[in-house]
């Protein structure tokens, strides 16, 4: 029999992945590619930040940061504006649009959210759960910066498939 740690990770990876799937259907319904959707969570989160700060963020080449940030300019989800500190920079600031957008989505989501999820909990009990959401929140931020410095270290993990009787690189 699994013990309830054993339990918790297993629910932990599940909802993980329904989490990843879920986002990947909001994007569908803005339109977007999830990892255009993902960048523009952060500049919705985060306020006004410039590409290069975006792409430290993700993980995203700058060249893929800039992809992105032209398909969030086209759909009229963000906006560049020049950073009053350094006028050389420009800062990506998320657009009336977007912002109108994303709350069509998510319309009736946080009632669903309070009837499927915390309906017969009491204080307590919701505490202890947001505190466990947050140290996950923390864990995976700190999992995925020690993943990323390891793939950086070891020269990179991203492998290009071979061709049938081709040699791997």
């Amino acid at each position: 029999m699994a013990s309830i740690e054993d339990e918790v990770g297993d629910l932990a990876r599940r909802n993980s992945t329904a989490t990843v799937l879920f986002h990947h259907a909001v994007a569908e319904r803005l339109g977007l590619g999830p990892s255009d959707h993902k960048c523009l969570d952060l500049v919705r989160e985060r306020g006004p930040v410039t590409a290069a700060e975006l792409a430290g963020l993700t993980g995203l080449t700058t060249g893929a940061i800039t992809g992105v940030v032209a398909r969030l300019l086209r759909a009229g989800f963000v906006a560049r504006e020049p950073d009053p500190h350094d006028g050389r920079k420009q800062m990506l600031t998320i657009t009336a649009l977007a912002r109108e957008r994303i709350a069509e989505v998510f319309d009736g989501l946080a009632e669903d959210t309070r009837d499927a999820l915390t309906t017969g909990f009491d204080e307590g009990q919701l505490a202890t759960i947001a505190e466990f959401l947050r140290r996950a929140t923390e864990f995976t931020v700190r999992r995925t910066a020690l993943l990323r410095a390891r793939t950086l270290v070891d020269g990179g993990g991203r492998r290009r498939t071979t061709r049938e009787g081709e040699e791997p690189r």
